[in-house]
């Protein structure tokens, strides 16, 4: 970008400043294209892939001892999709994966994309491993190719970096709305785990962005849920002690997913014999044998989850599955083909939810009827022992159940499972995931990002009891080059000077350069460690 156009930009972000009840409304326009295109292409991707799941069945009938030759050629075509899917990650690095966060590490200011080879490789790369088998789910590649749409919005309108950062937290919750019909988990989703503060303007496109794409998969797929639980009877006061135990043995299993998972992808990067095509053709083979002894841990297992309600499982087997979709899910993963970890999480979650109620069920202290409860919240608490998004697993649970009456306990069990899980040191899977991909980041493609944004407009608020709250502007210490041009208190705006006093809940507007993204977001945000001076 050159130094002129960046400029231009600058002044762009600015001006939008000056008014901002016009810049809300563009927003929200841009956000309504946004939520339309999502949902029509996730929608897309959603059908692809069942239809792949309904024709799974069908094709392993056709594998019989006297038709050898059918099996033969599904294992030659297992290994050209292998190859494909190599050469599309070797295309497009950004596409590996979840997508989730490679989107964090762009509002971060640390990574960028091309939106068009992101959306084409992401959706062909999905397709190919998730509709093979791979237990892979379907929300980190929608929630990329949300933003990707976004950011192609963006930049065709020629958009300020400022502007473009709201646009890409919109795309990315109507993605996860979209993959799941869930609205309110994908705009939760988007303040939660990726903007990381509430914000008016990012409100305005992700809430309406969000509705509209789950709008377009309503028309497509019914308005029904993802998961058919039916109807959860009320789990009585009185169980809530056992429900706080179900936290404590789930955020125990999150803390130990997140470690393996992480050696077996430190296995992938340290052998020395699984290269190029051979690395993905590992799962894509596991997927071919487990077709034929245990199907139901292929793709992101939806059906299991509904299975689990409608069916009675030994306790045997769900170890059995549990510890098998596990390490399933994290050789598909480790490969660095495109698909996410969010679907295969919270069948695990249920699978984990089984068990558990077996536990009860051995000791005399459940009712059987409450059997679904338990699967419904352990998968709520799943996700927040391993995401550590706690709220926007219980949104997104509701929603994908249709248990909204049951909003006290996924809150509650969902921060216990978080609870003990940061307790035990375990780490948040994306943020760690995101770390990840920037330490082997190459330092060529670092300095040119840092080219492509030297400065930005951001927008930061000013958190309660952090390093700036109840300070003079001239008293915190800033990021070189770092200049704040405007603040919102309340519906009051206005330019401030060195003398102003900021306050918690302020909204800042700063112009800094983009590496310092990350600083001014933990300085507004973390908790200051006052000294007895400063008191």
């Amino acid at each position: 970008m050159s130094k002129k156009i960046q400029q231009v930009k600058i002044v762009e972000g600015l001006s939008a400043l000056d008014n901002q009840r016009h810049f809300r409304m563009r927003l929200f326009i841009e956000g309504i294209c946004i939520g339309l295109l999502t949902g029509c292409v996730v929608s897309s991707y959603r059908w692809i892939l069942e239809k792949c799941n309904d024709m799974r069945p069908l094709l392993y009938a056709q594998f019989t001892w006297d038709k050898w030759y059918n099996f033969l050629f599904y294992c030659l075509l297992i290994l050209l999709i292998s190859y494909v899917l190599y050469r599309i990650v070797k295309r497009e690095p950004m596409c590996t994966g979840s997508g989730i966060p490679q989107i964090k590490g762009i509002l971060l200011g640390k990574m960028h994309m091309n939106w068009v080879s992101v959306l084409i490789c992401k959706y062909i790369g999905g397709i190919l491993a998730i509709g093979s088998g791979l237990s892979l789910g379907r929300e980190g590649p929608s929630v990329q190719l949300g933003a990707s749409l976004a950011q192609g919005i963006s930049r065709t309108r020629n958009r300020s970096r400022m502007e473009e950062r709201f646009l890409l937290v919109s795309g990315a919750s109507a993605g996860l709305a979209a993959a799941f019909s869930a609205p309110l988990a994908g705009v939760i989703f988007g303040f939660e785990e990726l903007y990381r503060n509430f914000s008016p303007l990012v409100l305005m496109g992700s809430a309406i962005a969000s509705v509209l794409a789950v709008a377009i998969t309503h028309i497509v797929f019914g308005n029904g849920p993802i998961f058919s639980i039916g109807m959860l009877k009320m789990l009585p006061l009185s169980m809530y002690g056992w429900l706080a135990v179900l936290g404590v043995f789930i955020g125990i299993l999150g803390f130990f997913y997140s470690k393996i998972l992480f050696m077996i992808m430190d296995w992938y990067d340290n052998q020395k014999i699984l290269k190029g095509m051979w690395k993905p053709a590992l799962p894509l083979f596991m997927a071919v044998i487990l077709g034929f002894y245990l199907p139901q841990v292929l793709a992101g297992g939806d059906r299991l989850a509904d299975s689990l309600v409608r069916l009675q499982f030994g306790i045997g087997l769900l170890c059995v599955l549990y510890i098998v979709k596990m390490l399933f899910t994290m050789f598909a993963f480790g490969a660095g083909v495109p698909g996410g970890l969010f679907l295969p999480m919270l069948v695990l979650g249920a699978v984990s939810g089984g068990i558990f109620n077996h536990m009860l069920a051995f000791i005399g202290v459940t009712d059987p009827v409450y059997a679904p409860n338990f699967v419904v919240f352990a998968m709520a608490a799943y996700f927040g022992a391993v995401v550590k998004a706690p709220i926007t697993g219980a949104a997104l649970l509701m929603e994908m159940t249709g248990s909204f009456e049951h909003m006290q306990a996924l809150i509650y069990v969902s921060m216990i499972a978080y609870l003990v899980a940061d307790w035990m040191g375990g780490k948040a899977v994306y943020d760690a995931l995101m770390v990840r991909r920037l330490r082997a980041q190459n330092k060529k493609e670092e300095a040119k990002e840092a080219l492509s944004y030297r400065r930005v407009i951001m927008e930061k608020v000013v958190g309660n009891g952090c390093i700036a709250d109840g300070k003079m502007l001239k008293s915190v210490q800033w990021p070189n080059s770092t200049l704040i041009v405007n603040v919102k208190r309340g519906e009051d705006t206005f330019v401030p000077n060195g003398d102003t006093r900021l306050q918690a809940g302020d909204y800042l507007y700063i112009l800094s350069k983009n590496e310092n993204i990350e600083l001014l977001q933990d300085m507004l945000t973390e908790t200051a460690k006052y000294t007895q001076e400063d008191k």
